[in-house]
């Protein structure tokens, strides 16, 4: 089994996982068009949490990170935004988008792409080693990654499988550039000693100058290894033993792996980068080509980094507010006048015998953010279509029924923390309608 490695050179923020249930949400908060939901990771400097874009509902991550913490170590604020200005400029169907960036007095946020498949990691740790084509497939995907990033520049110089991300549709997103640097000269080299130290490449130990693109394909090629294996070709307890064997590329293949995968692995594990297998040479592998399928690009969009240059200088026209939004409270009048047995309206008005009643309630101990989000995936499948804002959320029907559409007035109440009272409300259509809508 692998374990996770920490890395080493310049300091970046972290994400761990973590497992603490999610306490019941008394009010959210909204941050510009993004209402933040629950957190997903967190570190010493940062945290993340999902988001949606309340103007498209679009889901989304949220890097959040305080000011003040960022500011004491001004090399850490100079790597941030180096990160954020790469992730910027690749636009790959592997790579994890960056949307944008924003900032409040206190705090920068980095709306990202929400993968919602973890980590290429917790499948290897989960099942084990993956069959020849399954770990191939995924090597594509990176490769094509890779490539790119170096197309335009771009170095990662952390590849490792807990930076592989993959979605609900098992594609691999190349994630967590903290580590990554841009070089406009091709014949450049970089000298920071930093990466994973089982997954760095020879020169990258000596310190002695390395080229970037080199030094990503060996790292490729330990992925490739772990994937196929389920174990790391380099791993011993003490570091200076660990590199002896890197320095020299002493590891051993497994008795299952083909004879193709271990020719391009060899040539992938060569010690010397001048050497080593070229991207271009890997794309072209007999091993390699089996079931291959070029990257599929959308339309690129033009790229522009004013936002990230804006969330860090100290302007304060741009500046975000934090708001919470709570669900509205229910004194006890408004509890009574909503129960079966203690309804008021007929002090109020007359009731014909048998109408069909144009409003609803019922009681949930849901957290509100949930019953919501329950609400809209029963409305959709009904036809509706939903718009929401705040606790309140209006379904307007797509199909005319005997008195035009059907519009109903949703909105959430805060009896306790725990408790929520919900109404739904006719607003406009048949009303027999609605009451079969809502049953």
């Amino acid at each position: 089994m692998i374990s996770k490695k920490k890395g080493r050179g310049t300091e970046t923020t972290k994400i761990t996982k973590t497992t603490t249930a999610t306490a019941t949400t008394k009010s959210r908060t909204r941050v510009g068009k993004y209402e933040l939901g629950r957190t997903i990771g967190e570190g010493s400097f940062a945290k993340v949490k999902i988001a949606r874009n309340v103007d498209n509902g679009q889901s989304a991550a949220i890097k959040i990170l305080v000011k003040n913490q960022i500011v004491k170590h001004p090399r850490m604020m100079e790597q941030l935004k180096k990160e954020i200005s790469t992730m910027k400029m690749v636009q790959h169907p592997n790579v994890i988008k960056i949307y944008e960036v924003m900032a409040s007095k206190t705090k920068i946020y980095i709306v990202l792409e929400l993968i919602k498949g973890g980590e290429l990691f917790d499948k290897i740790a989960r099942k084990g080693r993956l069959e020849e084509n399954e770990a191939r497939s995924y090597f594509h995907q990176l490769i094509n990654a890779v490539d790119y990033c170096h197309s335009r520049g771009v170095y990662h110089r952390d590849l490792k499988p807990e930076n592989l991300l993959l979605d609900k549709k098992d594609i691999l997103k190349v994630s967590d550039f903290g580590l990554s640097t841009f070089v406009q000269r091709e014949d450049k080299l970089l000298h920071t000693t930093c990466g994973t130290p089982n997954y760095v490449a020879p020169e990258v130990i000596h310190n002695g100058g390395y080229d970037g693109s080199a030094s990503d394909i060996w790292s490729c090629g330990v992925i490739l290894f772990v994937l196929m294996a389920g174990y790391l070709p380099f791993d011993e307890p003490n570091q200076m033993a660990l590199f002896r064997k890197i320095e020299k590329a002493e590891y051993v293949f497994p008795p299952w792996f083909s004879k193709e995968a271990k020719k391009l692995l060899t040539r992938i594990l060569d010690p010397n980068p001048l050497t080593r297998i070229k991207i271009s040479e890997i794309l072209q592998d007999e091993w390699f080509r089996k079931g291959y399928k070029p990257p599929i690009f959308k339309e690129e969009e033009d790229i522009n980094t004013d936002d990230v240059t804006a969330a860090f200088d100290d302007s304060r026209e741009n500046l975000v507010t934090e708001t919470k939004e709570k669900p509205a409270s229910l004194n006890a009048f408004e509890l009574i006048s909503r129960s079966k047995n203690f309804n008021l309206e007929s002090m109020f008005e007359e009731k014909s015998l048998g109408m069909v009643k144009r409003e609803t309630h019922f009681t949930s101990q849901c957290p509100p953010n949930e019953i919501m989000s329950k609400i809209e995936e029963a409305a959709k499948p009904l036809g509706f279509n939903v718009h929401k804002h705040n606790y309140k959320m209006k379904l307007q029907g797509d199909k005319s029924g005997r008195k035009g559409h059907l519009s109903v007035a949703t909105e959430v109440f805060e009896v306790a923390p725990s408790l929520h009272v919900v109404e739904l409300r006719k607003t406009g259509g048949d009303t027999l309608e609605f009451h079969k809508a809502c049953v």
